[in-house]
């Protein structure tokens, strides 16, 4: 049979009893149609937004490992609660991974998709932990030559909603960022930008560590959230950058609550007039992440000219339309070894990726343990 008519698919499932189940499954690669490629994967990240589906909302602390070394199966203990956030995809298996990058192995008719015959592209548009992937050539995106699948894998999420946070911040009128969990990869990326185009940027840490990896990178502004000091520190450099806009990794917890506070009272130091409903400055934070699964936390100190929202950034590109879409996708090719460049701290197979000792890495979210996924690792 020849190379791409079937191939490996990492399927995630929850089923109505409350239990996950990832496993491998073998899937017919459809024809590409006029417009279509047909990509051999060879490098696709897993990132935060990744794991929302991949895991849901399970319990892996429950999981347990059956199958074979060639077919694994995972399974896990979905609690009651969680079950019914996982309602709308309960009996269905789904295909996981947001982007990834390979080679192009078979095209439709059409100019466009024929143009991309054996080159190098990355990909957005789901179900990239699959050895072959059939999908628009508009959905694909050339490398420069000489660029590894490795170095496109993560050419979408991270970077984009890097270039889109700076690009909110311009479009509503502010003029400096706040951003936590700011020693990601994507928070690494941010800091370049901003180093770059001249934007003041608060990076907001949880540890020594992390705030020495961003001092390594050049980052001018760093506070530990952890620190007795960190409501002054806070203040301090919001009074020093004039930041009015945060985008939040955390999600839950006092954190954003108090990021608005911190805002209210750099805004006080600067105020001229004293107003009991607080300062007319708009402060706002944007929630693009979950790390912290509790409840957000608000305590009213920031007087009226406020707000939290969340931020997604496929709703971001609609909302900008596909030539500006473009110039950001340009810019991401033209710095993706330097400002867009990923690190990854482990290469695994599709099967590796169902190991329980490497889900207990990923799983984690840890700062600086990015996992990337080969799906033809070993082949």
């Amino acid at each position: 049979m020849s190379e791409g008519k079937t191939g490996l698919q990492l399927r995630s499932l929850i089923r109505k009893t409350g239990e996950l189940e990832i496993s491998l499954v073998t899937m017919q690669t459809p024809e590409p149609a006029p417009d279509e490629v047909v990509v051999r994967v060879e490098a696709s990240p897993i990132n935060p937004s990744d794991l929302g589906l991949l895991l849901g909302a399970a319990d892996m602390a429950t999981a347990k490992a059956s199958g074979t070394k060639e077919s694994p199966i995972i399974t896990a203990h979905v609690p009651e609660a969680g079950l019914k956030a996982m309602a709308g995809r309960l009996d269905e298996s789904m295909a996981v991974g947001n982007e990834g990058a390979g080679v192009v192995i078979k095209t439709g008719a059409s100019d466009a998709a024929k143009a991309l015959m054996d080159k190098t592209v990355a990909m957005i548009g789901g179900a990239m932990y699959t050895q072959y992937r059939c999908l628009k050539a508009n959905e694909c995106l050339p490398l420069p030559a000489g660029t590894t699948p490795a170095e496109g894998a993560s050419c979408f999420v991270n970077p984009l909603t890097a270039l889109g946070m700076t690009e909110t911040m311009r479009r509503e009128g502010h003029k400096a960022l706040v951003h936590t969990a700011a020693a990601s990869n994507l928070g690494q990326m941010l800091n370049k930008i901003c180093l770059k185009d001249g934007i003041p940027l608060v990076n907001i840490v949880r540890s020594k560590e992390q705030a020495d990896i961003l001092h390594k990178i050049g980052a001018k502004h760093v506070v530990d959230s952890t620190a007795p000091s960190f409501l002054d520190d806070l203040t301090h450099l919001l009074v020093q950058t004039g930041a009015t806009l945060a985008f939040d990794a955390i999600g839950g917890g006092k954190l954003a609550g108090q990021i608005l506070t911190c805002m209210e009272t750099a805004a006080n130091k600067t105020a001229k007039v004293y107003s009991r409903y607080g300062s007319n400055v708009h402060k706002q934070v944007y929630i693009y992440g979950g790390l912290d699964p509790r409840p957000l936390e608000l305590n009213r100190t920031f007087g009226m000219a406020w707000g939290v929202g969340g931020w997604l950034l496929f709703p971001f590109l609609m909302k900008l339309g596909p030539v500006e879409g473009r110039l950001l996708r340009e810019r991401v090719i033209d710095e993706l070894r330097t400002t867009f460049a990923s690190h990854y701290t482990k290469v695994v197979s599709l099967q590796e990726a169902l190991d329980p000792a490497n889900i207990a890495l990923y799983a984690k979210r840890a700062t600086g343990e990015k996992f990337l996924i080969n799906p033809h690792k070993g082949r």
